[in-house]
């Protein structure tokens, strides 16, 4: 029983992510009130994601064409990140240069094609996790600049402070970033100080910007003060590092980690949508427009009884994105895959809700979508 309000502060402190509440021994509503179910939790969700529109999408190249260039941005990027970490455990100083063309490659990429970098940069393994977490929030975080209206100068920024955000990791041991059991609290007390240091190796770099130093010191914040290291509560928090808290939680989540199988992205957003206190509403809203509802990669279920991957976002609409659609859920049996553009079909069969590879036994999702690359 938590019976005062330092009881729940140890609990947010710790390494603890999820709780059960045993509502049969404790209060979880005020007196009178009724408690919502999980269905109509879901609902609420759904309908605050579905209120979410897009009018400023542009796709300028094919998917297919741009994975292919996306591939080998993001083999380089990962070797670039890889030297960079190995130069900061070593004390030596960030150099901007070829960060900067880094950048600059990922921007051009997301230009061409919001989705294909960001959705390729998702798929990795947990070995690879620390490196190529730092590309796709990158290229996040140049998307979601440029979906809130910042200036080019401010955009690179932005790439320049995703790849950096968790540059303090440098100084963790691998066998902690990679421990495949739960952090003990002196770990996890590691592993909390990752931005702080990370600020003072950019500090030191002098080179780095502002913008960027406080993206890496302060990605952790929460808009409801609960985050750390400074309990940094809703406007204290810059801009930039709500932008990185975004990022950096979405691909953490949907990523393979030595601890646990990553969530699919669909399951991911609505997974955010729930978490009140965490995020900056505006900001968040953003990032659905970025990424989408369904966003690449995510399995969905068509009202027809079809399951089907979604293989790209509509330029307007987040909810009628091309869905590659391979078994029926009625027969339970494979079909041959075919590409269905529910923009089209708008009236006829729509999405009726995201589903779990797991829940059917599928694997290697991605390679419905990625294609040959």
């Amino acid at each position: 029983m938590l019976s005062s309000e330092q009881d729940l502060m140890k609990i947010l402190s710790s390494s603890v992510s999820q709780v059960w509440i045993d509502t049969s021994k404790g209060l979880d509503v005020r007196p009178g009130a009724v408690g919502l179910s999980l269905k109509e939790v879901q609902q609420q969700v759904d309908e605050r994601l579905e209120g979410i529109t897009d009018k400023t999408a542009v796709v300028r190249s094919s998917m297919e064409d741009e994975l292919v260039t996306a591939l080998r941005i993001c083999e380089r990027s990962k070797a670039a990140v890889v030297k960079m970490f190995s130069h900061a455990r070593m004390g030596a100083v960030i150099e901007l240069g070829e960060i900067d063309t880094l950048v600059d490659e990922i921007a051009c990429s997301i230009h061409r094609h919001p989705n294909a970098l960001i959705s390729l940069a998702r798929l990795k393994t947990a070995d690879e996790y620390t490196y190529l977490h730092s590309v796709a929030v990158c290229a996040l975080m140049i998307a979601l600049a440029r979906k809130l209206g910042l200036s080019e100068d401010l955009v690179h920024e932005a790439g320049i402070a995703g790849l950096l955000h968790d540059i303090g990791k440098a100084t963790v041991p691998d066998a902690i970033l990679n421990k495949p059991g739960k952090l003990d609290d002196a770990e996890f007390e590691l592993i909390r100080q990752h931005p702080q240091a990370g600020c003072e190796i950019l500090v030191l770099s002098r080179h780095v910007s502002a913008l960027a130093v406080d993206v890496c010191l302060h990605h952790h914040e929460k808009v409801d003060g609960s985050g750390y290291p400074s309990k940094l509560f809703g406007e204290q928090i810059s801009l930039f590092a709500r932008m990185g808290a975004v990022c950096d939680v979405y691909d953490a989540i949907t990523s393979d980690r030595p601890y646990k199988k990553g969530w699919g992205p669909a399951e991911s957003i609505h997974k955010m949508a729930e978490w009140q206190g965490h995020f900056d509403e505006n900001v968040f809203k953003a990032f659905v427009r970025t990424v989408g509802i369904y966003p690449v990669g995510s399995l969905v279920r068509l009202e027809s009884g079809a399951l089907g991957v979604v293989i790209e976002q509509h330029e307007r609409s987040l909810l009628t994105p091309k869905v590659k659609v391979f078994f029926m859920t009625k027969s339970r049996t494979p079909i041959m895959p075919k590409v269905i553009d529910l923009a089209k079909l708008i009236g006829t069969d729509r999405i009726a809700g995201r589903e779990s590879p797991e829940k059917w036994g599928f694997r290697n999702l991605e390679e419905l979508w990625r294609g040959p690359t």
